[in-house]
């Protein structure tokens, strides 16, 4: 018996599933990561049966990682839950942006993942129990901003742009799209310090009143329901 480097799991038929390498390592935000560290981690969950974790690049040069789970039978669990669970464990940037269970990981006739029989990230998502809806006008308009680009049903007060999968191309984005809506600059530095909906609503509140205060005469969206 020797190492192969290769990651695998018994499945009930007593074959071996491939999952992948332990070298096969992808970069992320900048950073070198070994999905199968992540799955690793994963399963020592009592809620998770067994894992995958993929990176995939919907936007060129940045990818994302998501974790398909296999979920013990009748138990549940939420992504906010494993996301917590995670960040005990491994750093931020190898947290998953989504996480996503299925019924059963699937394998070619070989033994090995068949990765293109994954199913799509978007209606197949974990749900976050700790989802807050927005409270005032410049959040709402703020999540109509950020849940198109991150592609996601909602998003809430409290989730993290960069942890449900932003990024600095998508950051550019959003700084673009809170000009046009608020009529003021919010910066890619001010958005990596305040990733949240909760955070960024605050800091255009306070560029919104500034440029009131500072001109009586200018007229910005959503000024008058900005702390309503």
């Amino acid at each position: 018996m020797y190492r192969t480097g290769d990651i695998g799991r018994w499945l009930p038929s007593g074959a071996i599933a491939f999952l992948g390498r332990v070298d096969e390592q992808v970069k992320v935000r900048g950073y070198r990561v070994e999905p199968s560290e992540i799955s690793m981690a994963l399963n020592q969950h009592p809620a998770v049966q067994a894992s995958l974790v993929t990176a995939t690049e919907d936007t060129p040069g940045e990818k994302q990682l998501i974790a398909y789970l296999v979920l013990s039978p009748g138990v549940t669990v939420s992504a906010s839950l494993l996301r917590e669970y995670l960040r005990e464990r491994v750093p931020d940037y190898m947290v998953p942006s989504a996480f996503v269970s299925i019924g059963s990981l699937p394998v070619t006739s070989q033994g090995k993942i068949d990765r293109t029989a994954l199913p799509s990230v978007n209606g197949n998502r974990l749900a976050d129990e700790s989802y807050v809806a927005p409270q005032t006008i410049v959040q709402e308009e703020l999540v109509k901003i950020l849940a198109p680009l991150l592609k996601l049903d909602h998003v809430g007060v409290n989730d993290n742009f960069f942890l449900l999968g932003g990024h600095s191309l998508l950051g550019t984005q959003v700084i673009a799209r809170v000009s046009e809506t608020f009529g003021v600059d919010l910066t890619l530095l001010k958005l990596f310090d305040h990733p949240t909906v909760a955070e960024m609503s605050t800091e255009i509140e306070n560029l919104i009143l500034a440029k009131v205060e500072g001109n009586t005469n200018v007229s910005v969206p959503g000024v008058h329901d900005a702390r309503v």
